[in-house]
């Protein structure tokens, strides 16, 4: 409520008690109008772009589940996505799974000192809100796609994957790579319409 964020969507969560109430103090609206989901794939269903947070990164380019990208650099294109943003934060213990942060278009990092990089889970909710409040949420840049979109996308690129015979221990992975460079880049309507026809045709070019 600090950085006027108010849907709160909670997943499996303990019972939300007197002493949860007592911690939120004027912020008890948003207890109160919390969704609680039984599965992650249940709570993104109508998010447009999901961001996952996490601590623990990839030290290598070819492993793209968890290749992320500074929370400052995420900050200045903020601006730039349309639809429903959900911000994904993991349990205070042992943060996300790698099928949940697979489910998100793109890994944030808040930058913390080698000798000690996890932060608690309130400390990373306040740092992230924060840092996108400042950004004022303003002015829409372009009008980027959203999840439907996006998934059309990622099943037309799949199709071309099982066209070429692309080598299956492989797929898994190249189709995460795919995910985050969309991510990074949001695309535009214009740019997705775009990179569907050229999908389309490739498509029809190799069944004849």
């Amino acid at each position: 409520m600090n950085f006027n964020f108010e849907n709160l969507y909670l997943i499996n969560p303990t019972d939300i008690d007197d002493e949860c109430y007592i911690r939120a103090v004027h912020a008890e609206k948003i207890l109160d109008n919390a969704k609680i989901f039984s599965s992650f794939e249940d709570s993104i269903k109508e998010i447009d772009f999901l961001i996952a947070t996490s601590s623990i990164e990839s030290k290598k380019d070819k492993k793209h589940l968890r290749n992320s990208i500074v929370l400052e650099e995420f900050c200045k294109t903020i601006n730039e996505i349309n639809g429903k943003i959900g911000l994904v934060f993991g349990r205070e213990d042992y943060g996300l799974f790698n099928e949940e942060i697979a489910l998100c278009d793109i890994m944030i990092k808040i930058p913390t000192s080698e000798n000690y990089q996890t932060l608690n889970l309130s400390h990373s909710v306040g740092i992230v809100l924060y840092s996108l409040f400042i950004k004022t949420f303003s002015t829409k840049q372009k009008r980027s796609i959203g999840r439907i979109e996006k998934e059309k996308m990622f099943e037309k690129f799949n199709l071309l994957l099982n066209k070429i015979n692309y080598p299956l221990h492989k797929k898994e992975n190249t189709k995460i790579m795919v995910r985050r460079l969309l991510g990074r880049a949001i695309p535009s309507k214009w740019e997705y319409h775009t990179l569907m026809g050229i999908l389309s045709k490739t498509l029809e070019k190799l069944k004849k």
